[in-house]
């Protein structure tokens, strides 16, 4: 993802804290930060602060300098991104089973970021309530889903659309037998981060 080093900065901290075998609490004890912040940024649910980004890479023992050096400033491609679905990036998010989430472009605009993924939802999927520091647009290209909050569970179909702010504690569903397709796009805010 040369387009995009908020997310780069997720990824690279998670495999380091993995190929050193170090666990999210130990990271979280030595870096000052909760365990759950660790799991945020790593998932890409969070944006860190700067003060609380070089915590964590001084924490895992590794200088400023060499955790940025592959780091890659696209300025050559100018205002139109094109991805090939081969181009599409699978991750992780949390542990969740069923999840399969593709990246399909992530940008920083100002101070803000945009990630937009496919998520392929299993009729088996499971994970527990999550919350996200940003705002969720989820389309529903095809499939039934049912989105569960604390309060109210709505259901969607294909060519249905829910918006919603990511820090109310969330999950879908599937309720179909077949896999469930979403199109998601992020809305990460980093102001006053």
């Amino acid at each position: 993802m040369e387009d995009n080093t908020v997310f780069k900065i997720s990824a690279k901290i998670k495999e380091i804290r993995k190929d050193k075998s170090i666990t999210i609490q130990e990271l979280a004890d030595k870096a000052g930060v909760s365990k759950g912040l660790i799991s945020q940024i790593e998932n890409n649910r969070t944006v860190p602060s700067l003060f609380v980004l070089i915590n964590i890479v001084n924490a895992l023992d590794v200088d400023l300098n060499e955790f940025f050096q592959d780091f890659k400033t696209n300025n050559d491609g100018g205002p139109i991104i094109v991805r090939k679905k081969q181009e599409y990036e699978n991750f992780e998010k949390e542990h969740a089973i069923g999840f399969q989430y593709q990246r399909i472009l992530a940008s920083t605009i100002d101070s803000s970021t945009l990630d937009i993924v496919l998520l392929e939802l299993a009729p088996d999927a499971t994970r527990p309530m999550v919350e996200t520091e940003a705002f969720e647009y989820k389309y529903m290209v095809s499939g039934k889903v049912e989105y569960i909050f604390p309060d109210r569970t709505v259901a969607l179909e294909a060519g249905d659309s829910i918006f919603f702010d990511g820090r109310i504690s969330h999950t879908p569903k599937n309720t179909g037998t077949v896999p469930a397709i979403m199109l998601i796009v992020y809305f990460f805010d980093g102001k006053g981060k």
